[in-house]
């Protein structure tokens, strides 16, 4: 426990931690962590929670505000105005951070699109930064579906790059009017796929698809805009962490919620990649087709939870009248997994085309060969709640220990003919009950506790009432001690299968394992009562699923635990 100038001093490491990553340096963890040995680990854990709670937040500013008129309001210059080679004549509208203007480029007499950065001269470097990103990366695209970049430079102090005037609408400002027809819809989303595959072969992951991204031109062709985000990547490995971006912040979460793939939020789903602009196709596809995006909620980070979590609705529920191979097409980019969805935006555009003519698609044609594997993919993924179970690793470890010698405790009392069912009461529930209360006392003193972990400690202390009360029924039926331990087996299957769908698949192994177990058990204490076998296989089976994961988790957080440099 930490005392009250314990807790003070965090607090003020804390604060102190916050205001350096603020400033943009480096916090001393370490320094601190040296000469406060005492708190070491509590501090590392609370900044941790700090970082996630922050990094969390920090996706409230990844939407950026719908575009609107803005003439008048970034400038108190009167329009038209000399700007350079150009001429301003008024605001079309807003991103994030640009301005975009209505301009004339004065030596070759035509309009044209000026965007430049709303702050001007108090930009940041890395608003900067993502601006300047965002005219190379648009450069590098030289595609009929992309939307230009004409001209790049600086007037003064601010810069600016030039694109052609497309006046038409955008895509969101589109479905806000009316819903398209289904064949209109994969035409527009095959479309864009094939200039976002351009883009890959460039080496560039767009990483922000979503409907206001997509501008009309008067022709009705669509073209993808708005390269703030673009990452450089290495199109041989397929991976986008192998080159870094200069806009690019190490650890954010960039993008917008409703669009992102999972990996955009969290690397437990794999590494940012093409598969990830793919997703953001599907989502897309998948708001044209049933109206809303496949993930929305109050906040921004109850939408990327979803993301993580959840499976979307499927289209067809939302309405009733959508063709099933372009739901299948639309649901397959949209896989947790990137390895599950198209292996590139060409696949999913050769899909859209066909279906389009008519012609076969290839989920369609992927049979059971191909569904086993998105089947065991979903099966057994993590949930976003699993990163907890590194806090609980070694302490599962020693409760496997504590079930294995429990099931041996109990074969040995029943061979000697020891065993009653109210000592065998007293053994399980108050071993179990005992080491429940100091294993949440030592996880309490080792950080803040997360609400999915009382979850699952509810789950446990169920389960160990179900366990007292199959002993306390042997002892009101006046039945043989352990007639019915078989069933101490079905009381852990079932807790594991409930810790599957809470933190990960894996369990899913451990309770079918329990099951199973169930079958020798009954036939040993039916055909053979007085060796009681069943409790040697419940002390084989039962202390796996805490002690594989257990071991497994612990190695995990010793590994990801920073250490004090010498």
């Amino acid at each position: 426990m930490t005392s009250p100038d314990s807790d003070l001093l965090l607090a003020r490491l804390i604060e102190q931690f916050k205001a350096a990553k603020a400033s943009g340096s480096d916090p001393e963890i370490e320094k601190a962590t040296t000469a406060y040995p005492e708190l070491a680990d509590e501090l590392r854990q609370l900044w941790a929670t700090v970082e996630f709670l922050q990094e969390m937040g920090s996706a409230k500013a990844l939407q950026p505000p719908p575009d609107e008129p803005l003439e008048g309001k970034d400038s108190a210059e009167p329009l038209p105005r000399p700007f350079g080679r150009y001429e301003l004549l008024e605001v079309l509208g807003r991103g994030g951070m640009g301005v975009v203007y209505k301009a004339r480029q004065t030596a070759l007499h035509r309009i044209v699109a000026l965007k430049m950065i709303r702050k001007g001269e108090s930009a940041t470097e890395a608003e900067l930064a993502r601006f300047q990103s965002e005219a190379q990366s648009a450069s590098r695209i030289i595609h009929p579906n992309v939307v230009p970049v004409l001209d790049a430079g600086t007037v003064g102090d601010q810069p600016f790059y030039v694109m052609p005037l497309l006046e038409g609408e955008t895509l969101s400002q589109r479905l806000a009017k009316a819903s398209l027809r289904q064949d209109e819809a994969a035409r527009i989303v095959s479309m864009i796929g094939k200039a976002v595959q351009c883009a890959h072969k460039s080496g560039l992951l767009h990483r922000d698809l979503k409907p206001s991204n997509v501008i009309f031109d008067r022709a009705g062709v669509p073209h993808v805009s708005d390269f703030g985000l673009a990452k450089v990547f290495d199109p041989g490995s397929g991976s986008a962490e192998k080159r870094n971006h200069p806009a690019t912040i190490s650890g954010a979460i960039l993008g917008t919620p409703s669009y992102m793939a999972p990996e955009q939020v969290s690397r437990a789903y794999g590494e940012t990649g093409p598969a990830s602009d793919v997703y953001s196709l599907g989502a897309i596809l998948y708001e044209m087709l049933a109206g809303r995006p496949p993930f929305r909620a109050a906040t921004p980070m109850e939408t990327l939870l979803l993301v993580l979590d959840q499976e979307p609705v499927r289209p067809a529920i939302l309405a009733p009248n959508i063709n099933a191979d372009l739901e299948l097409i639309c649901l397959k980019c949209l896989q947790k997994r990137p390895e599950m969805r198209y292996a590139s935006a060409d696949d999913l555009c050769r899909d859209l085309d066909s279906w389009r003519e008519h012609g076969p698609i290839s989920v369609r044609r992927t049979g059971w060969k191909g569904l086993a594997p998105i089947i065991l993919a979903r099966l057994f993924r993590e949930t976003q709640h699993a990163a907890i179970l590194e806090n609980w690793g070694l302490l599962w470890l020693w409760h496997g220990a504590m079930i294995l010698a429990l099931s041996l405790l109990t074969w040995a009392a029943a061979i000697a003919n020891l065993d009653q069912p109210t000592g065998l009461m007293a053994l399980w529930g108050g071993g179990l009950a005992v080491w429940g209360a100091i294993s949440w006392q030592l996880r309490i003193q080792g950080g803040p506790v997360f609400f999915i972990e009382r979850q699952v400690a509810h789950l446990w202390a169920g389960a160990v009432m179900a366990v007292i009360g199959v002993f306390l029924t042997e002892l009101i039926l006046g039945m043989d001690a352990l007639a019915l331990s078989p069933i101490l087996a079905v009381i852990a299957g079932m807790m594991f299968i409930a810790k599957a769908g809470m933190l990960s698949g894996e369990f899913y192994l451990y309770g079918a394992l329990n099951f199973v177990a169930l079958v020798p058990m009954a036939i040993s204490a039916t055909f053979m009562p007085d060796w009681h076998f069943n409790q040697l296989i419940l002390a084989a089976v039962a202390p796996l699923g805490f002690i594989i994961p257990g071991f497994r988790y612990h190695k995990l957080s010793r590994q990801n635990r920073p250490r004090a440099q010498d």
